[in-house]
């Protein structure tokens, strides 16, 4: 699902709902307590092994919160919350509330994209829909994965996929769910694997193997303009001696990228 598809809202409410999220998700929501703090955090719910399952803003509403997510999450993210919700007394329900978002002019009451600078306001209200920029054209110069596309459930893994970069991670707070494996790769030398902005010659099918000495080298995911995002191996994409491929494109990276660096390939 591309950026610019339809995204749902849950609203939770009842005593207690900001400590019941905070003791689940990657990253700290007591900021939304602040009276000037930031009044949107992006975050995510992970298995106990530590692999994703969903990425969400959590926007202060009063006292209850709204998740904004994936509109092929929201059930699953639903479903979830309600499981580890226990018999707390709150209410987790979809909510009529709409998104829109651009990148112009911000209008009253929008909120800016807590993951970069490049990626606008997000506004709720009774609209949704976008002013018609080309998201994936800012995702893929940024480095900036997608729920469903780079973001796979119970298979990505945050660091890898540069939540750390994206503001989507705190390495202060308390536990949460998966908290532990987080740590721990934080805490290596450096990633092995992780997604990158790559350079493009032709395009292929989202979700392609790159290949390079007749080995599996990584996946190309979402293109634009001559760049794509790529989940690599590190090791393999350096010392490949012949052109990387996918499919018919050739695929070219290099460990100085920025987008290499902010994922921690070289050694962040």
């Amino acid at each position: 699902m591309t950026e610019g598809s339809p995204r749902r809202l849950l609203r939770i409410t009842g005593e207690g709902a900001r400590a019941f999220l905070q003791g689940l998700v990657s990253n700290e929501l007591h900021r939304l307590e602040a009276p000037d703090g930031e009044r949107i955090v992006y975050t995510a719910l992970l298995t106990p092994q530590g692999k994703y399952l969903a990425d969400f803003f959590v926007i202060a509403d009063g006292e209850d919160l709204l998740l904004d997510v994936a509109a092929e999450l929201a059930e699953d993210l639903q479903r979830r919350l309600t499981m580890y919700r226990l018999r707390k007394p709150l209410t987790i329900k979809a909510d009529p509330l709409q998104v829109r978002r651009g990148t112009g002019p911000a209008p009253a009451g929008a909120q800016a994209d807590p993951r970069h600078p490049a990626l606008g306001w997000r506004l709720y209200g009774t609209e949704g829909g976008d002013d018609g920029t080309d998201w994936d054209a800012l995702r893929v110069a940024h480095c900036i994965p997608e729920s469903g596309i780079e973001l796979i459930p119970n298979e990505s893994f945050l660091l890898e996929c540069g939540f750390d970069r994206l503001n989507g991670v705190d390495f202060r707070k308390g536990c949460y769910v998966g908290q532990e494996v987080t740590a721990r790769m934080r805490h290596k030398t450096e990633l092995r694997k992780g997604l990158v902005t790559v350079e493009v010659d032709g395009t292929a099918p989202v979700g392609t193997e790159i290949t390079a000495d007749g080995k599996s080298v990584g996946t190309l995911y979402t293109q634009s303009g001559g760049q794509g995002i790529a989940y690599l191996r590190f090791d393999r994409a350096i010392r490949a001696t012949a052109p990387m491929e996918a499919g018919t494109a050739r695929v070219r990276w290099t460990p100085s990228d920025t987008a290499a660096t902010e994922t921690g390939a070289a050694g962040g």
